[in-house]
C-alpha cells in the first residue's frame, strides 16, 4: 500500500512539473523538468545553448545551464572531470564558509558529473536579500564525448525548497541522443 501511495504521488508530481527543453540539433534533446514556479529563458549563441531558470515571487534562487559541445572529449573520465571541477572552484571557495572545494558527484541518469557547494561567509547569519545568494554551487556534467553541460545554482541555502528543486531538476534531466 506504501508503494502504491508513493508511486501515486511521484506521478501526481510529475504532472505538474514544467518542463524545459533545450534542442542540441544533431547531438540530441535534454528536457529538465522543474517543479514549482520558475521564469525559465533559453539563449543559442555562438555554438552553446544557455538556460536561465530564476525564481518568481519572494523565491530567491537562480540557475544556469550552458551546454557547450567541445571538439575534443578532454573528460573521458569521472577522474578529470573532477578535477576540473575542483581547479574552477578553488578561487571562489578561498573566500567562503568551506574555505576549499569539496567536489561532490552527481546523481545522474545518463553520464556523469560533479559540483563544488560554497558558503559566502559575508552572508552569513544575515537575512535573505533578494538577487544576494548565501550559497551556490558550480559544476560539470559530461553527457556525451561531444556534450558538455556547465551548471550554477545560487541560492538562501543548501536544504531550502528552491535549492533542492533546481538540483533535483539537473539530477533528474533527461538526455536523448
Amino acid at each position: 500500500m506504501k508503494n502504491l501511495l508513493l508511486l501515486f504521488c511521484l506521478t501526481a508530481a510529475g504532472l505538474f512539473a514544467q518542463p524545459a527543453t533545450i534542442n542540441l540539433g544533431s547531438r540530441g534533446q535534454l528536457t529538465l523538468f522543474f517543479s514549482g514556479d520558475w521564469d525559465i529563458t533559453g539563449t543559442e549563441m555562438g555554438g552553446q545553448a544557455t538556460l536561465t531558470i530564476n525564481g518568481k515571487g519572494s523565491v530567491n534562487a537562480t540557475c544556469t545551464i550552458a551546454v557547450s559541445f567541445p571538439e575534443k572529449d578532454v573528460f573521458n573520465t569521472k577522474a578529470r572531470l573532477k578535477q576540473r571541477v575542483e581547479v574552477d572552484a578553488m578561487t571562489v571557495a578561498e573566500g567562503s564558509v568551506e574555505g576549499k572545494p569539496a567536489p561532490r558527484e552527481f546523481t545522474l541518469t545518463s553520464g556523469f558529473g560533479f559540483y563544488c557547494s560554497i558558503t559566502d561567509a559575508s552572508l552569513r547569519g544575515k537575512p535573505p536579500e533578494k538577487g544576494n545568494y548565501k550559497v551556490a554551487s558550480f559544476g560539470k556534467i559530461r553527457l556525451a564525448p561531444d556534450v558538455l553541460v556547465d551548471v550554477q545554482i545560487m541560492a538562501d541555502g543548501f536544504r531550502d525548497a528552491p535549492y533542492q528543486e533546481l538540483l533535483g531538476a539537473i539530477e533528474g534531466m533527461e538526455y536523448k541522443r
